[in-house]
């Protein structure tokens, strides 16, 4: 098999991509911390629960869309059960299942971290872009995904987006 190398262009386009796969979870990350106390991780989960109805899903739904192996999911969520911000069950409708639960501490806390959140996404991502490169970069991400989810996993969380309205607006 020969080896397609990239060309100049090709190469100096992945190595920025490269650098914002890089840098961009440290700035969440530490906005997150230093704001929230909370991982990013930690609050991309308490969103999936804050969006899903009752604030409940099963830990293997909620693991699928977090996209997280079941022991990280469990170790992540029992430190958020030890602040209060979740709780599990077992569910009700499969014993061999276990629910989890956003609280209304865990409520509250998604109400006060979204704000900042959402400021430091705008401020590094969306306020450097123009209307049409959002529009650009959204055609891009879908092209990069379906090679990366070719299977369509989890291809329903990223078009929930695309025509569900939200409650905040």
């Amino acid at each position: 098999m020969t080896t397609r190398w990239l060309d100049d262009t090709e190469l100096a386009t992945w190595v920025r991509l490269a650098a914002v796969l890089e840098l961009l979870p440290g700035v969440l990350d530490s906005q997150l911390r230093r704001d929230s106390e909370l991982t990013h991780f930690e609050y991309y989960v308490l969103a999936m629960l804050s969006e899903a109805p009752k604030h409940t899903l099963r830990m293997t739904s909620l693991a699928q869309q977090t996209n997280a192996t079941l022991p990280r999911l469990s170790h992540v969520v029992r430190r958020l059960e030890d602040r209060g911000l979740v709780e599990r069950f077992p569910c009700p409708e499969d014993a061999r299942a276990t629910n989890a639960r956003l609280t209304a501490k865990g409520w509250e806390k998604v109400r006060e971290t979204a704000p900042g959140h959402v400021a430091t996404v705008r401020q590094h991502v969306i306020d450097a872009l123009t209307p049409e490169q959002i529009t650009q970069l959204s055609a891009i991400a879908e092209s990069i995904l379906s090679t990366l989810d070719p299977d369509g996993n989890l291809t329903a969380l990223y078009h929930r987006y695309d025509t569900t309205p939200r409650p905040d607006r």
